[in-house]
C-alpha cells in the first residue's frame, strides 16, 4: 500500500514572470476525496491580479518570427519541457491521484503519455508551415499562420494535469501568450505542469498562472484582450463562455459533455458488451465527457445484460485512490459527488430499478459503487451522468435505438456494440456524435488521423490534427496584387 497521506501545497499565482500568493476564499477548503480532509484552503486570484496577467499577456504578444531555426528552438525547449515531465511523473500521477480520486495506477500511465503529447506539439511546431507560398502567376503571395493573440485556457478537475498540459502545448507551440486558470477543485497538478515548462526555459509572458472558480473564468473570457478561450467543462458554464465571447468575437473551442449513447444490437456478444460497457463506465471513476451514459438495448438482452453488468461491478475493488490493487476511487469533490447521487434519485423518480453492488470501503470519502438504473423512460433520462453510473434501458429495434439516441444527442461520444462489424458501423454513422466507437469504450484515438466534431450540444470545434496548434492560429494572406486580375 502507497502512504495515503494528502501532500499537496498551496496553490500560487505566476503572474509576470513571477510566483505570488493567491487569496484565500473564507470558509473553502481544497479536500482528500478519499476521506474529506483538508489538503489546502481554497484560492482565487485576486481582481487586480487578475488585470496584471492581462496586461501582461497583451504586452508581450507578438505575431514572431517563425522561420525554420525558430520554431526547431522552440521545438528544442519543448524536448525539455517533456524531459522535466518525465523527471516528475510519480509527482503528477499521486496529485492527480488525490484531486481527481482516480486510482494511482490510471494516474500513472497518463503521467508517462503526458512526455509523447508534449513532444507532438513539437512535431506539429516544426512540421506545420508558418509561411506558404502560393500559386499566383509569378506574383509573391504568401499564406501565414499567426497566432491569434493571448489565450485563455480553462481546464476541469477530470483531466487535471494532461488537459492543461495538452492546451498549453498547443498554444504556447503556436504563439499565443497563454492565461491558465485550472478548475477551482483540482489546482494542483496543472501548477506542477505550468513548473515543468517555465523550467524548460519559456519566454517571457509566454504562460500565466492564476486560479479561482466562475468569477475569474468570466472575468478572463469577457476581456477584450483575450483572442480566444479554450475551454473543457460542463455546458453551463460553456454557453455563458460563448455569450461571453460573442461580444467581440472570440475564436472559441468549447468541449462540454452529454449523455453519451451505447446501443447495444441483437447480434451483439454479451460479454464483450459488458465488459466494454464496464470499462467505458470505470475509467477515470466515469468520470470523462466522452464516457458511455445512456445504453439503448435490445430487448431481448436487456435482462441478461443487466445482469452481466451487476456481477462485474460487484467484483470490483473501491477504495483509497492511492492503492495499489485499487480499481476504482472515490469522486473529485463534493459538490459533484452531490449531483450524481441527486442524479441517481431522479432516476429513481423516472421508474429505474437502482443497482449499486459493489462494496465500498470503510473510509469517509466520496465512494459510490458503479450505479446501474434500469427501466426509466428513455426520453426522460437525458441528463448528463459524468460518473461511475448508466442508466439502462430496453428498444425494440436499430431504428428506435436510434431515435432515442438522436432526439437528445450528446454530439460527442457514442458506442455500438454487435458482431457484424459492418452493420454496427453503419448504424453508429447515423448517430449525431463526433466520435462512435465500435465493440469497445477505450478513451485513446481510434486511429493516427482521428478527427471528431463537437456536434450541437457538445461545444465549439473538435480534436484532431486540425485542432492542436493549428486552432490557436489564424491565416493571413499578404501579396503582391496585379491589374490583370479579372476584378
Amino acid at each position: 500500500m502507497a502512504s495515503n497521506q494528502p501532500t499537496i501545497p498551496q496553490p500560487v499565482n505566476y503572474i509576470a514572470d513571477d510566483w505570488g500568493e493567491c487569496a484565500t476564499v473564507e470558509d473553502a477548503w481544497n479536500v482528500d476525496p478519499n476521506t474529506r480532509e483538508p489538503v489546502h484552503r481554497q484560492v482565487t486570484t485576486a481582481p487586480g491580479d487578475l488585470e496584471r496577467a492581462l496586461r501582461h499577456a497583451e504586452r508581450v504578444y507578438d505575431i514572431g518570427h517563425w522561420d525554420e531555426g525558430a520554431r526547431r528552438e522552440r521545438a528544442d525547449m519543448f524536448e525539455r519541457v517533456a524531459e522535466i515531465i518525465e523527471a516528475r511523473a510519480e509527482d503528477i500521477a499521486r496529485t492527480d491521484s488525490l484531486t481527481s480520486g482516480t486510482p494511482i495506477s490510471v494516474t500513472r500511465t497518463v503521467a508517462a503519455f503526458l512526455p509523447a503529447r508534449i513532444r507532438a506539439a513539437a512535431s506539429d511546431l516544426v512540421n506545420i508551415p508558418r509561411v506558404t507560398a502560393l500559386a499566383a502567376g509569378g506574383r509573391d503571395v504568401r499564406l501565414y499562420k499567426v497566432p491569434w493573440g493571448p489565450a485563455a485556457i480553462l481546464t476541469p478537475w477530470n483531466g487535471p494535469s494532461f488537459i492543461p498540459a495538452a492546451k498549453m502545448a498547443s498554444a504556447i507551440a503556436a504563439g499565443c501568450p497563454v492565461i491558465l486558470k485550472p478548475s477551482e477543485h483540482a489546482p494542483s497538478s496543472a501548477q506542477i505542469i505550468v513548473e515543468c515548462f517555465l523550467e524548460a526555459g519559456l519566454p517571457s509572458g509566454a504562460l500565466q498562472l492564476v486560479h479561482g472558480g466562475g468569477d475569474v473564468g468570466a472575468g478572463l473570457t469577457a476581456d477584450s484582450r483575450i483572442k480566444i478561450v479554450s475551454f473543457t467543462g460542463g455546458p453551463g458554464a460553456g454557453r455563458a463562455i460563448a455569450r461571453a465571447g460573442a461580444e467581440d468575437f472570440k475564436v472559441l473551442q468549447l468541449e462540454l459533455g452529454g449523455n453519451n449513447p451505447v446501443l447495444v444490437l441483437d447480434d451483439a456478444d454479451l460479454d464483450v458488451a459488458a465488459d466494454g460497457i464496464l470499462d467505458g463506465m470505470t475509467k477515470l471513476n466515469g468520470q470523462w465527457c466522452e464516457g458511455p451514459g445512456k445504453i439503448l438495448v435490445h430487448r431481448s438482452l436487456a435482462g441478461p445484460l443487466l445482469e452481466a453488468l451487476t456481477e462485474r461491478v460487484s467484483k470490483l475493488v473501491v477504495g483509497h485512490s492511492l492503492d495499489e490493487d485499487v480499481e476504482i476511487g472515490p469522486i473529485s469533490n463534493a459538490p459533484h459527488f452531490q449531483t450524481l447521487q441527486r442524479r441517481i434519485e431522479e432516476l429513481r423518480d423516472l421508474g429505474a430499478t437502482i443497482r449499486e453492488p459493489a462494496q465500498l470501503p470503510e473510509l469517509d470519502g466520496f465512494f459510490l459503487s458503479p450505479t446501474i438504473a434500469a427501466g426509466a423512460d428513455p426520453a426522460q433520462a437525458t441528463a448528463e451522468l459524468f460518473g461511475p453510473v448508466v442508466s439502462l434501458h430496453a428498444v425494440d429495434s436499430d431504428e428506435q435505438a436510434l431515435r432515442v439516441a438522436n432526439a437528445n444527442p450528446s454530439g460527442l461520444d457514442a458506442y455500438v456494440f454487435g458482431a457484424d462489424t459492418d452493420r454496427a458501423i453503419d448504424i453508429g454513422s447515423r448517430i449525431v456524435s463526433g466520435e462512435v466507437r465500435i465493440n469497445g469504450a477505450k478513451l485513446a484515438d481510434l486511429g493516427d488521423d482521428s478527427a471528431q466534431s463537437f456536434w450541437g450540444p457538445a461545444g465549439i470545434g473538435g480534436h484532431g490534427p486540425a485542432e492542436s496548434v493549428r486552432v490557436f492560429c489564424g491565416d493571413r494572406v499578404v501579396g503582391v496584387d496585379s491589374p490583370e486580375l479579372p476584378l
